[in-house]
């Protein structure tokens, strides 16, 4: 038996997972901290030292001060200037391949992202997948602060068979235990492999690593 074959369904996160918006992130947060004359984030390894969830604690590593300007009025700030170049952003490397394969193993597939969820639907619309997916799960409103209670509402729903769960980042496999769902998380997206390694949580380079391991025969 093929590894997909022991799950009934298979969840995404989107950002980072999905969609290579990384470089978008970290473009937009800069334009922000250079308007208010803040240190920028000047590479990767940076970004990485101080991305996380929930949002606003990454907004206070950043130097944001909520007490002069409200996390409200910085998050669509944010919004605006990612919305500004999403077009420009591309799904990561595999995508169609892994969604293929999940889709001929007849395996639903969802999408559980702390996006706002008109806004994650227009996105995959664009980006031509939408239609791959079963249901999107989003938040509904932009401040992206946590989606484990999105992913506890889901629990009972999808109590029927093993859930599996792709992500990019910690929150994703605290998503993914509030759901009961097995996870793998993916590397180059919004966090680096060191901190991802701390959940102990099987790790792969990219999606296609990703499909690899689920076509590989194991144990029934």
């Amino acid at each position: 038996m093929r590894r997909i074959d022991t799950y009934a369904r298979v969840v995404f996160d989107f950002n980072g997972t999905l969609l290579d918006d990384v470089w978008l992130g970290i473009r937009t947060v800069n334009a922000m901290l250079k308007k208010r004359s803040l240190p920028t984030v000047d590479s990767l390894d940076a970004y990485y030292r101080v991305f996380g969830f929930p949002i606003e604690d990454y907004y206070r590593r950043l130097g944001f001060d909520f007490a002069r300007e409200p996390y409200d009025l910085l998050a669509h700030e944010w919004i605006d200037g990612y919305r500004r170049e999403e077009r420009n952003v591309t799904l990561r490397e595999g995508v169609h391949a892994l969604l293929s394969f999940v889709r001929a193993a007849g395996k639903p597939m969802y999408v559980l992202s702390a996006t706002e969820e008109t806004m994650l639907c227009e996105q995959l619309k664009d980006l031509g997948i939408f239609d791959c997916f079963e249901e999107i799960f989003g938040r509904g409103d932009i401040y992206a602060d946590d989606k484990t209670a999105i992913a506890a509402s889901l629990a009972a729903r999808f109590s029927n068979g093993k859930t599996l769960y792709v992500g990019d980042t910690d929150h994703d496999a605290e998503s993914a235990a509030a759901m009961g769902a097995d996870c793998l998380l993916v590397a180059g997206g919004h966090q680096s492999t060191e901190l991802l390694s701390k959940t102990r949580l099987p790790i792969f380079s990219n999606l296609l690593e990703v499909l690899s391991y689920l076509d590989e025969e194991c144990e029934s």
